[in-house]
């Protein structure tokens, strides 16, 4: 069966097959699966379940890259204009 990784809009990872999920010390990360759900991965970085979703990045008002990077660009006009990055 194949992985398939679906980004949800100002939410998390949601991974859908069979995988195993490694830690940075090569130790697999135990995970019971859900029939029928998917298992979501934090990407908003405030969950206390991480590596897992908890739902926290509703409760912060987490905004994905593409939406993070045009609210910036839109109170900083100068900068999104120009290509200036910050110092």
């Amino acid at each position: 069966m194949s992985i398939t990784i679906k980004v949800r809009k100002d939410g998390p990872y949601a991974i859908e097959g069979e995988f195993t999920l490694i830690d940075h010390e090569g130790n697999p990360i135990p995970y019971t699966p859900k029939p029928g759900k998917p298992m979501t991965l934090c990407r908003c970085g405030a969950s206390s379940k991480k590596p897992f979703c908890d739902g926290t990045h509703s409760r912060i008002g987490f905004k994905g890259a593409e939406e993070a990077a045009a609210a910036f660009d839109a109170t900083h006009p100068a900068s999104a204009a120009s290509g200036d990055k910050p110092a």
